[in-house]
């Protein structure tokens, strides 16, 4: 009888295994196919990153519009109004400037770039008349100015090119963004239907815990991305009232704009919006290139060190590293909208970490400390 059954339990552990081997296969080949259906709606799975982003945003304006009664449609009605004319009017007044001194900025840049690689050339061959010949011949070859020039503005070029190929591409340009307003719109409109349902495919009790993290995680994201484009309007306008002090008047604007949209990328912005300012002081004079310079330095430790953890820091609780990392990541992966998008993404899924599994995590860990006290401390008091 023992044999029977130790028997009939060996088949049934064979055939338990046997079974989830063929489940787990079954599922790698249907994740396949998922896979690809998912790369091929990135498009669409990028237009949903980004309402949702928007969504977060601006829900807490149309919560505390509810708050009076106003229905939750007509709130977003507003709201969605009330930014679209704040954006058309900044178009208006500071539009055509901006645009006028960007065309401006695009034309100096490359005369900039090619009279400081001339004044290069020119120092090493100043320098290298006092050496001899074998040296002067070696920097000839070590160094082609010209080439130099050419390497550095087919390089932009390039950049600038596979950055906008790589966002338009997957965007679809401005009517993406447009469709992500509207689609934003509706998710704010019926967000908490829109949460629960979605919620309700989870398994049990998974579906629970993930609907409590969900207005926690909406505070992250949107959190986030206000924070951003505070930031960067500060800086923004400080970036143009200092450029105009130093000299650059004609020009401030439009190297503030830049450095407005540049800032919302955090860690690198700051580093990119520099660059057109100092290529274009560089005619101006050493002076100014220092003074220019030293603006940004204090601009960029004012935004890490004041403005970052008042405004932002205090909405995404992730450690800098992983900001920087998912930076990189998506600006790798979706361009300049991906570093963008993917650090407010970051900030939400933090909260399911710390939430579903870091604090249980402490807390169990605690309570098993615990309860090893308590029983060494029975077993003295039994042993005496």
């Amino acid at each position: 009888m023992v044999k029977e059954l130790s028997a009939e339990t060996s088949t049934n552990d064979a055939s338990q295994r046997l079974t989830i081997s063929i489940s787990s296969v079954l599922l790698l080949i249907a994740a396949i196919p998922l896979l690809v259906l998912l790369w091929q709606l990135k498009s669409l799975l990028l237009l949903v990153m980004i309402s949702v982003v928007l969504a977060c945003s601006v829900a807490p304006v149309v919560d505390w519009a509810e708050q009076y009664r106003v229905p939750r449609w007509l709130g977003v009605i507003l709201v969605y109004l009330t930014l679209i004319s704040v954006l058309v009017l900044l178009g208006v007044l500071i539009g055509p400037t901006v645009f006028e001194q960007l065309e401006r900025i695009i034309r100096r840049v490359p005369v900039s770039l090619r009279g400081l690689l001339n004044e290069a050339d020119a120092w090493l061959t100043a320098f290298t008349d006092t050496r001899s010949f074998t040296t002067n011949e070696l920097f000839t070859q070590l160094i082609d100015v010209q080439g130099l020039i050419s390497w550095t503005i087919k390089s932009s070029q390039q950049l600038l090119v596979r950055s906008y190929g790589v966002t338009a591409g997957i965007l679809g340009g401005v009517l993406s963004l447009v469709l992500s307003l509207f689609v934003s719109g509706y998710m704010v409109a019926d967000s908490r239907t829109l949460v629960k349902n979605l919620t309700r495919l989870l398994p049990s009790p998974w579906d629970e815990k993930i609907l409590a993290q969900a207005p926690l995680m909406g505070q992250r994201i949107g959190g986030y991305l206000r924070g951003r484009f505070v930031v960067s309007a500060l800086l923004s306008v400080a970036t143009s009232v200092g450029l105009s002090l130093l000299g650059l008047k004609d020009l401030a604007v439009g190297l503030g704009a830049i450095a407005g949209v540049t800032n919302l990328i955090p860690f690198l912005g700051p580093i990119l919006g520099a660059i057109p300012a100092l290529l274009v002081a560089i005619p101006q004079g050493g002076w100014t290139f220092l003074w220019v310079l030293l603006l940004y330095v204090i601009a960029q430790n004012l935004e890490t060190y004041i403005l970052d953890p008042l405004l932002v820091g205090t909405s995404v609780g992730v450690h800098p590293l992983y900001q920087l990392l998912a930076v990189l990541g998506g600006a790798q992966v979706l361009g300049i909208i991906g570093a963008l998008i993917v650090p407010p993404w970051i900030a939400g899924g933090a909260v399911l970490l710390e939430n579903l599994y870091l604090r249980p995590k402490l807390i169990t860990e605690r309570r098993q400390r615990r309860s090893g006290v308590l029983s060494e401390l029975a077993g003295f008091q039994a042993d005496s």
